[in-house]
């Protein structure tokens, strides 16, 4: 769940839809242009308490558009800081009541490359304030918060800085992820699958694979007498996944 970055997640999702195929369904709540106020006034709708069936893992991301300098129209994006950590905390809050099992992480801030970000806005928008100054405040807020309340969280604001040409590798325009920024997040995020000491993990190492029983319907192996089981086969990734 979370803003247009979650939105133009077709990579990611891919990347991580097959490495997780197929013990799990991953589902994508990307909404284009939102910020942390409008996702607690919709929380019941996408995540309602009722549902028979709640999610195992729950992966949020708010805070790039939140950060944004105030307009001085008093219209936009902007969430005053105090007011974003409140909302992470209900959204948290409402996370944890689904049900005993479910896992969160959130995904703080990510840094931006502001003199792209200033030279690929659109002439349909009036001034968009993104400063690296206010994605460090709010990424630090993000994650004393989640500290505070025991729940899991990626820092994408340091973790997209990993490298001297970060601006550019890992954006497309200065605010949205590459296939290089794509890479960083999912390493990320399957860190902390790993060494969360969550039971059971749900690390993709560990979580079995769903039909995976050997069939006399898989490919022939090379003495002409047996079939290869290819349920556990990971060679064919691009990207040997830890």
């Amino acid at each position: 769940m979370g803003k247009s970055i979650v939105f133009f997640l077709v990579l990611h999702v891919l990347l991580i839809h097959q490495i997780y195929i197929p013990g799990a369904d991953i589902l994508l709540r990307g909404y284009y242009g939102w910020n942390s106020r409008r996702a607690v006034d919709v929380l019941d709708q996408v995540f309602p308490k009722d549902d028979l069936k709640q999610p195992s893992l729950v992966v949020v991301y708010f805070g790039g558009n939140d950060s944004m300098g105030p307009h001085s129209s008093g219209l936009g994006p902007h969430v005053p800081l105090n007011e974003y950590v409140e909302h992470i905390k209900k959204i948290a809050t409402h996370l944890k009541g689904l049900s005993d099992k479910i896992r969160i992480i959130f995904l703080t801030c990510p840094p931006v490359d502001e003199v792209r970000v200033r030279q690929t806005a659109s002439e349909y928008f009036s001034e968009l304030v993104r400063t690296n100054e206010l994605c460090r405040k709010y990424s630090e807020a993000c994650v004393d918060l989640c500290k505070e309340m025991d729940v899991e969280v990626v820092n994408l604001f340091t973790a997209l800085q990993n490298k001297d040409d970060w601006m550019i590798s890992n954006f497309t325009d200065g605010v949205h992820l590459s296939v290089e920024g794509s890479k960083v997040f999912v390493a990320e995020i399957l860190k902390v699958l790993k060494q969360a000491d969550w039971k059971p993990s749900l690390h993709w190492k560990s979580m079995p694979s769903v039909f995976s029983e050997d069939s006399p319907y898989d490919l022939v192996a090379a003495d002409g007498k047996r079939t290869l089981n290819p349920s556990e086969w990971t060679f064919h990734r691009a990207i040997q996944w830890d």
